[in-house]
Parts: C-alpha cells; sequence; structure tokens
C-alpha cells in the first residue's frame, strides 16, 4: 500500500465529532437498542406528494431531462425562485443573473469559501456555527475570527466586539437565523441593518444562510436580507429546499444577490460540477409554486415538538427555552453535568438510553455546555424521549 498524506487543509480541520456519535449509533442499532435518533436535522416527514409526483412523471415520461442539465440552472426554475422570493419577501430579483442553482446549500457555501478565499484571508464566523460555515473556511485556506453566540446577548453575535484590525482583513461574515444550532430567530430588525452597515464599512462579502426562513411559528415571520436598503451591495442570501420542503435527500437549493457577487461563485461551480439534474430541479418548481399549506403544516408540527420538549426537559433540570423557528431545541446541560462536558454527554445517553443527540461543543468552542436536539421523529417518541432523559439525568 502507498503512503501518501492528505492535503494540510484537509488535516488542520478538527476532528468531526459526529462521526464518533454516528459510529456508538450504528453499534447501538446492531445491538438492537431501541434508538431514538434525534442528532441529525434529517426531516422525518416526506416530501410532499405533488413535488414527488412532478419528478417521477418528468423522469419517466421526459427523457431530455435524463442529459447534462445547465449548471447555472434552468431558466424556468430561477425564474419561479424569483417568483416566490417576490410574493414571500417583496424581493426584486433578475432570474437570468441574480439566481444560482446549488447543489444544495451546504455544497454551495463551501464552494463559495473557495471561490473567494486566498490562504489567510479572515472570515467571521458565528459560534456555535453550522459546521460548513468554518469547514468550508479551512478548506479554502482562510482564517476565522470568532463571533460568539451567548445567551445573555440572545445568541446573536456583537459587531461592536469584532476588532476593527480583524474587520479590515475580513473578507466574508456567515450569519443564520433562523440559526443552527441555537435555533435563535432575530425579532428586531436593526440587527440586519447593523450588519449591512458594518459589512459596507469594511467592504465585507455579508452572507446570509436562510435554510430555515420558512420552518418559523406563531406570529414570527423570517425575513429576507434583501429586504433591507443597502442589502444588495454587500450580500448574498442562501435558499435550501431540505426543511421547507423536506427534499433534504434531494440535494437542491440556491443562492440569490447582485450578478457582481454571484459571478465568481458561478465560475467556480462552471469548473467543478456540472448542476442539479433537471428533473430535480423541476420537482423543485413544482414545490415552489403549488400550495404552500404544507409548509405551514409542518412547521406547526414542529413548534408542537418544540414546545413539548423544552416544557419536559425544563421540568427535569434541563433549563432551555421555547423558540420562534428551526427544527430544534438548544438545552443547556444540567449542573450535574456540566462538568463532564457535551461530547460525553451525548455519547453516555446514546449507550445508556439509546437517545441520540448532537454535543454542542462540535458546533464550536462556544458550544460547550449545551446540546442540540432535532425535532426529527414521530410525536409519540417525545414523551419516550423525556422518560429516558430523566432517567439518565437522576442516574448521574
Amino acid at each position: 500500500m502507498i503512503k501518501i498524506k492528505p492535503s494540510k487543509k484537509l488535516d488542520s480541520l478538527p476532528p468531526y465529532l459526529f462521526t464518533k456519535i454516528n459510529h456508538l449509533k450504528l453499534e447501538a442499532y446492531a445491538k438492537n437498542l431501541d434508538v431514538i435518533d434525534l442528532s441529525m436535522g434529517n426531516p422525518d416527514m416526506p416530501t410532499p406528494h405533488h413535488v414527488v409526483d412532478v419528478m417521477c412523471d418528468t423522469v419517466k415520461n421526459h427523457t431530455k431531462t435524463h442529459r447534462y442539465p445547465q449548471a447555472k440552472g434552468m431558466p424556468k426554475y430561477r425564474k419561479v425562485i424569483t417568483e416566490w422570493m417576490g410574493r414571500r419577501f417583496g424581493v426584486e430579483l433578475d432570474y437570468q443573473t441574480e439566481v444560482l442553482s446549488l447543489v444544495g446549500s451546504k455544497e454551495g457555501i463551501a464552494h463559495l469559501c473557495m471561490s473567494y478565499l486566498n490562504p489567510g484571508d479572515y472570515v467571521l464566523v458565528c459560534d456555535p456555527a453550522y459546521p460548513v460555515h468554518f469547514n468550508g473556511v479551512i478548506l479554502a485556506g482562510g482564517k476565522i475570527h470568532s463571533m460568539p453566540l451567548l445567551i445573555e446577548n440572545n445568541f446573536l453575535p456583537d459587531f461592536s466586539k469584532i476588532p476593527a484590525a480583524v474587520a479590515r482583513k475580513a473578507k466574508i461574515m456567515f450569519l443564520n437565523y433562523p440559526n443552527n444550532p441555537t435555533a435563535a430567530c432575530v425579532e428586531d430588525n436593526n440587527f440586519w441593518k447593523e450588519a449591512i452597515k458594518f459589512c459596507k464599512k469594511y467592504n465585507i462579502l455579508l452572507v446570509s444562510d436562510n435554510a430555515y426562513s420558512e420552518v418559523t411559528f406563531g406570529d414570527y415571520v423570517a425575513p429576507s436580507i434583501f429586504e433591507f436598503a443597502g442589502a444588495k451591495d454587500v450580500a448574498l442570501e442562501f435558499h435550501s429546499f431540505s426543511k421547507t420542503f423536506n427534499m433534504a435527500g434531494w440535494r437542491i437549493g440556491w443562492v440569490c444577490g447582485a450578478k457582481q457577487l454571484l459571478y465568481p461563485l458561478e465560475k467556480f461551480k462552471s469548473f467543478l460540477d456540472y448542476g442539479v439534474p433537471t428533473f430535480i430541479q423541476l420537482g423543485a418548481v413544482a414545490a415552489l409554486n403549488g400550495s404552500q399549506k404544507c409548509v405551514r403544516e409542518q412547521a406547526a408540527i414542529y413548534e408542537r415538538r418544540m414546545i413539548k420538549m423544552v416544557d419536559g426537559l425544563n421540568k427535569i433540570g434541563w433549563k432551555t427555552r421555547q423558540t420562534k423557528g428551526t427544527m430544534y431545541v438548544w438545552a443547556a446541560l444540567p449542573e450535574n453535568l456540566k462538568k463532564e462536558g457535551s461530547l460525553s454527554v451525548a455519547e453516555r445517553l446514546l449507550q445508556e438510553t439509546g437517545v441520540v443527540v448532537s454535543p454542542g461543543v462540535g458546533f464550536g468552542s462556544c458550544g460547550e455546555g449545551y446540546i442540540r436536539i432535532a425535532l426529527v421523529t414521530h410525536d409519540k417518541r417525545f414523551h419516550d424521549a423525556l422518560l429516558r432523559f430523566k432517567q439518565f439525568t437522576k442516574g448521574k
């Protein structure tokens, strides 16, 4: 066997803590343990029937869609996106120049980092964060400046705490609200105005990862960054079908913004991938053009699950609070478990009870002291999960 080392960039990535959790999960399944998997934000509800029907019909009866797709995205798909953005946010976009199809928003964000970053370029990343926000930077050779998300700040970054010397060197800022993993939502739109002002001042590309814009509760409505004056001068916004329409396995999303800011990513992708299969794009067209009732019904299910889980956890000493969006609960470790750490707690919880969660430290150092619970199992299972949490907490 030859001996060859991987790239220094790959080696520089921190250990992927979820790999160990996944290994323990497979061991539990092999032992026929009754596993309740609340670790990954992988929707348990199916893709809406009308979307599946369109895709199946297209694959079966329109064989031209089996050929290479347009890497940028077919015009029909991009046009429907701009129409949806107009209805949903009141935002005007040019489908020919201001929308780009993605093989999932996660992949798109990683590709964006490679499109823009030179070795040593600084990127402002929330901590904790969705892992690709920092892994994508590292793989592109960039440097991370962490913006702590703390409970006393409602899990929002404080731009005033970013040193001017760092801001002047920064090339990209990542924001993600409704937020994964903390489930925080921005309720004061001055936050977005401040972010735009900050990025304009320091010539920073502001990236809004809006994957959870449609998974919101009650009267809360998540905005688009482009609803705020000046955003088009500094921002790109990423959207996903994974959570909105339960299309996580389909791998399709989009990014939108000014032509000049999109172009580097478009150029990069033209060398790297062929784009999303045409039949999947047409399924996505059906999702955006069809009734959005299924989206609202799904959000109501997540809200019901969230309330049950938060109330149940609070009763047994896991301090957390209800949120206005996402499919997650961000739960602080009880006092008697804090010293153990989130990774060890997640491992023992799985081994001793069969409940799988994500350790907060896997999302960044500021995530230590928390676990993330994904609300992705049948409603009836949350009662069982809470009983196991109670047993585990008392056992310690």
